[in-house]
């Protein structure tokens, strides 16, 4: 796996779940700007590794902006450093890696010997790049699975998920690559709710790492709280880590989805078709049900597997 992220709390415990879970050989970790700028989601992604007691894996910096558009980051949701919550003291020990994510990618990609799932937890902008610029590799993927989008409405606009708000067109252009695609919206994303039994199971591991998550979680907590007024926040990012780990947690079903570019109220929703009403082919796996208790016990014993 390759994971992709614009940490970000939630991208954070996805990022721990990769590392964590035997079923996952995590190649590297690229960074995109999303959920704060590139520069500050690149610092999280290290420390989550360095949290994490992980220095085999490269972190690369990848896209700065969107294809087209201007970045918008979600500060009011992440805070000022996109990791808000715990204070920590000086740089991650983990390094950025000399190479851009691009190159990361390809070089990933190009010298294994059986195609590599990318997961993608921000905006789709460095996968889109990649696609574009090397067509000869996308056989080299087996599956892009991406938490974004929504089946039904969105959480920055209407009906635009952030990650596909911040970057439509390269969203647009993923889902048309033919390479196969699974997308984890906010309509499975929001049956992952951190509870206060959740917040208890994690605290209960009593190791520094779970307490930092517990943290994260609860500043999470927080801002869904003024934003949104949940009463137990939504950890979507995970969900698209776990699909792949066990499809059984996450169902899913065939579906033609598209997305809306252009549309002066509705750009970056994502147009999904449950019940085939264009009569257009399937281009997506669309993730409809989750599993929470599978969900949480899965992502509560990988952070109990990291000392």
């Amino acid at each position: 796996m390759v994971l992709d992220c614009d940490p970000g709390h939630d991208d954070a415990m996805a990022l721990l779940l990769a590392v964590a879970d035997p079923g996952v050989e995590l190649l590297g970790v690229t960074t995109v700007a999303g959920n704060q700028t590139v520069e500050k989601c690149t610092v999280n992604a290290r420390r989550v590794l360095s949290l994490a007691g992980v220095s085999d894996v490269p972190v690369a910096r990848g896209a700065d902006r969107p294809l087209v558009r201007p970045l918008r980051i979600a500060d009011d949701v992440h805070g000022e450093t996109g990791l808000d919550g715990p204070l920590f003291d000086g740089d991650p020990e983990v390094p950025e890696a000399a190479t851009t994510a691009a190159e990361l990618m390809v070089d990933v990609l190009a010298k294994r010997h059986e195609p590599v799932t990318i997961v993608a937890t921000g905006a789709l902008t460095n996968i889109a790049t990649l696609l574009a610029d090397r067509p000869d590799l996308h056989a080299n993927i087996e599956q892009i699975v991406w938490m974004g989008g929504s089946t039904e409405r969105g959480n920055v606009t209407p009906y635009a998920e952030a990650n596909c708000f911040v970057d439509p067109e390269a969203a647009d252009q993923v889902l048309r690559s033919g390479v196969p695609f699974t997308m984890c919206g906010l309509n499975v994303t929001h049956q992952a709710l951190v509870t206060d039994d959740v917040l208890a199971a994690f605290a209960g591991i009593g190791t520094p790492l779970a307490r930092i998550c517990v943290e994260w979680m609860t500043f999470f907590a927080s801002t869904y709280r003024r934003l949104w007024g949940f009463t137990a926040p939504p950890l979507h990012d995970p969900v698209a880590v776990a699909r792949v780990i066990d499809p059984a947690i996450v169902r899913c079903v065939d579906a033609n989805v598209v997305i809306e570019t252009a549309g002066e109220w509705t750009a970056g929703a994502t147009v999904v078709d449950l019940h085939q009403y264009t009569g257009r082919p399937a281009t997506a796996r669309v993730a409809v049900e989750l599993d929470t208790t599978a969900y949480w016990t899965k992502l509560v014993d990988a952070i109990a597997r990291i000392d």
